[in-house]
């Protein structure tokens, strides 16, 4: 595994995970053919999904002609563990104007070692509570949890049933997507074998 604190084992796009607390780096080599880092700047701006005031903002500097961006340990420990929409920017250093080259999505993932951290996605999170209310387990902290704005607690057998299976099949996706990328199989993968 190469040494991932070395800017030259930078990953060589941005990120799709990030976990709070640790150091993440990416080189956008690509953009500086077109716009070199002596003459512009490139600037991310993310913001958490929900419209919630919780924004980054990093500027990419030069590293052997790429523009290297640099989330340290601060930065992202200092964010809230959830979805976060992010743009990329050039800006010309002669006046200031500006033209948006990428979008994205980061999902910041909480740090284990953190108390009360929890690793479940929101799906996983729901179906557990769902399934404990149906199994007449429950938490009395089921009852903070609402779907559409109905209490969790007050819903009928039918409607948490339905409810269920809706998650059931989200955190099935979850799961599947998560497989694929990791280039494991799945249920939907077809062997062949050529003879």
């Amino acid at each position: 595994m190469a040494n991932l604190f070395d800017s030259a084992n930078a990953l060589t796009s941005e990120p799709t995970e990030i976990y709070c607390g640790s150091l993440v780096q990416w080189k956008r080599a690509d953009l500086a053919e077109d716009y070199p880092t002596s003459l512009y700047d490139l600037i991310y701006t993310a913001r958490l999904r929900g419209g919630l005031s919780r924004e980054i903002s990093i500027t990419a500097v030069d590293s052997d002609g790429a523009y290297l961006a640099v989330m340290s340990n601060a930065v992202t420990a200092a964010q809230v563990a959830g979805d976060y929409y992010w743009q990329a920017e050039i800006k010309r250093k002669s006046d200031n104007a500006k033209v948006l080259v990428a979008t994205g999505e980061w999902k910041i993932l909480p740090d284990l070692a953190q108390t009360g951290a929890d690793p479940r996605t929101h799906a996983e999170i729901m179906l557990d509570k769902i399934q404990s209310l149906l199994e007449g387990r429950a938490d009395k902290d089921v009852t903070s949890y609402s779907i559409q704005g109905r209490s969790i607690s007050k819903m009928s057998i039918a409607d948490l049933l339905q409810w269920r299976d809706y998650y059931r099949k989200e955190v099935a996706k979850e799961r599947r997507d998560n497989a694929i990328a990791l280039g494991k199989p799945t249920k939907t993968t077809m062997k062949v074998r050529f003879l």
